[in-house]
């Protein structure tokens, strides 16, 4: 008589698990997130305007997260145990940085300052300070100890 192995057992009512599913879910994912940090995401087309050509440039930040995670424990009535689970996130980011002007007597590079963005962080860096000058100013408690 042949004994029959089963790698894994179906539970009714879950979902079977497929690594080669998920291994192409990340690897889209990744693709995607390649695409966005190539040079045309950096550079966009040229603008022209008689004898002018200007180039607008950003910056390009992708940022990914993976994680993943298994267990086991045994389960009463099936006497199966097992467990596992993975995630991740990615994201990009872009922002106009420069334009580079270019006619036919020179080359510049002109910066964009997003003044709004300044303004914030000016904001929270004051806000920081203020908080911590108070918390610095503040008189401290005496200890039982101390005359």
């Amino acid at each position: 008589m042949e004994k029959q192995i089963v790698l894994q057992q179906e539970v009714p009512g879950t979902i079977p698990y497929d690594p080669s599913a998920s291994l192409r879910i990340v690897q889209d994912s990744l693709n995607k997130l390649a695409d966005a940090a190539n040079v045309q995401a950096v550079y966009a087309e040229p603008i022209k305007n008689g004898d002018t050509l200007v180039v607008p440039a950003a910056e390009v930040l992708t940022v990914v997260a993976f994680g993943a995670g298994s267990g086991g424990g045994k389960d009463a009535q099936t006497n199966m145990g097992s467990g596992g689970g993975g995630g991740g996130v990615g994201r990009a980011f872009a922002r106009p940085v420069a334009a580079i002007v270019v006619t036919p007597s020179a080359v510049r590079v002109e910066p964009i300052v997003d003044v709004t963005k300044v303004a914030l962080a000016a904001l929270t860096a004051a806000g920081f300070m203020l908080a911590m000058i108070a918390r610095m100013n503040r008189q401290r408690a005496p200890r039982l100890n101390e005359p």
